[in-house]
């Protein structure tokens, strides 16, 4: 596409007084008033034809695969002029779906001989597939009479995977709290039933772990050192129902599990455990074969940036019922969930149980810091104490139902947002340690 500059149009208007007073004041000499038109087209096709042509424009798109929710990304795009003279700049603006947005509106770009680059920031809105859907690129011709256009189709995908900065200081100091310094596969010694390896017997270890036949070969007290097993399998089981979309510390319910179960599968896989992910609302949405190796995390980040925001009921009986069904190995089935009422938890309740007496269950929700301070804050009038009589019953009923699953032999995690990775890799360790699988 090639249309007028401003300035194109300036020097037409500027042209228009000149050829009227031309024409008033020397009627014979009329067609010189025309002469403006003539020469201003003449030069709009000169500057059209000499300058850069748009099919010899080469273009390359250099984007990250994938970028964190509240990161920017940087894209590089580089064009080149094989026919005509490169222009000494160009503007580009980047059509983008919701889940990305361009930080500026236009971008100009530098020049380097025939090729001109544009580093363009993007930046991730929400977690998703976002994607880079056309350039409009614009270049003026020498004279800066017209405007040339390239509409560029690149349908380039960005991953926007959940943001981790924030809870990867604090698996860190997990970590060296409960890993021996040095290890790199963060083996956990000491605790298990896996044989490690025989170490002399030293004043307060458990005298039950002394090895009487290998201490009698060696002339001397010798305990066996086992460490936590390996290759279990953990399933990442996330509701993505119409609950689990509300918001709760600045972001929806589900970016924080989602969050949390991302660092839970980094370390699991670390440790040489398999991990999978199942997800649901009112029927199964997206389900993996559990893998093993860090390798295996840059697809299930992947798989996660695939789960959508739901407006949906959570179907517990069909969701659950088709993970029991396809998880037949004893696994640690870590549950992402909410619920709104006890009424409405039977179902969730009763299916839960079921999976319980097959795999051990890891219940994790999310606790509405709101509600606590409702119930702490002193009201002022009495609009405020009936926010706090009703915040109070609501965490009642929230109990009740734990309670209830706590006595099916679940485990829970009740924490709120910004204490919910956390919580839920010292669980995954205390379980680790005690091998309970």
């Amino acid at each position: 596409m090639i249309f007028p500059t401003a300035r194109a149009i300036y020097a037409a208007v500027a042209g228009a007084p000149v050829a009227l007073l031309v024409a008033t004041l020397a009627p014979q000499a009329w067609p010189l008033g025309l002469a403006w038109i003539v020469v201003l087209a003449a030069l709009l096709l000169a500057d059209a034809t000499f300058g850069a042509d748009r099919s010899g424009l080469e273009w390359q798109l250099t984007a990250p695969p994938t970028v964190e929710v509240g990161e920017t990304a940087e894209v590089e795009i580089s064009l080149v002029f094989r026919r005509g003279a490169a222009p000494s700049s160009a503007t580009a603006r980047l059509e983008t779906n919701a889940f990305l947005r361009s930080r500026f509106w236009m971008w100009r770009s530098r020049r380097a001989g025939n090729q001109l680059l544009l580093v363009v920031q993007l930046d991730a809105l929400r977690r998703g597939v976002g994607e880079i859907q056309r350039i409009w690129v614009e270049w003026r011709g020498p004279l800066g009479l017209v405007t040339k256009r390239r509409i560029l189709d690149t349908q380039r995908p960005i991953t926007v995977t959940p943001n981790l900065k924030s809870l990867k200081s604090e698996a860190i100091k997990i970590f060296a709290r409960d890993s021996i310094s040095g290890s790199r596969d963060f083996r956990l010694k000491g605790q298990g039933s896996e044989f490690e390896a025989l170490r002399e017997f030293l004043p307060g270890m458990d005298r039950r772990m002394i090895d009487w036949k290998q201490s009698a070969r060696h002339t001397k007290l010798l305990a066996r050192e086992f460490r936590a097993e390996q290759d279990q399998t953990i399933i990442l089981a996330i509701d993505t129902g119409r609950l689990m979309c509300e918001p709760v510390a600045g972001m929806p319910k589900i970016d924080h599990a989602i969050a949390a179960a991302m660092l839970l599968s980094y370390v699991g896989l670390k440790m040489g455990d398999r991990v999978g992910m199942f997800a649901f609302d009112s029927r199964p949405r997206l389900s993996s074969a559990p893998s093993s190796g860090v390798g295996a995390y840059p697809a299930l980040q992947r798989l996660a940036s695939q789960l959508d925001y739901s407006t949906e009921e959570t179907n517990f009986t069909l969701g659950l019922s088709k993970l029991s069904a396809d998880v037949r190995r004893r696994s640690l089935v870590v549950v992402f969930t909410d619920f709104a009422d006890p009424t409405s938890a039977e179902l969730m309740i009763e299916n839960i149980g079921r999976l319980a007496s097959k795999h051990l269950v890891l219940f994790v929700a999310i606790r509405d810091q709101e509600l606590d301070d409702l119930t702490l804050t002193e009201p002022a009038d009495m609009q405020d104490a009936t926010r706090s009589v009703i915040a109070h019953a609501l965490l009642q009923e929230r109990e009740l139902v734990l309670t209830r699953l706590q006595r099916l032999g679940v485990d829970l995690i009740d924490a709120p947002a910004a204490l919910l990775g956390p919580d839920l890799l010292n669980q995954y360790l205390e379980i680790k340690h005690a091998s309970r699988l």
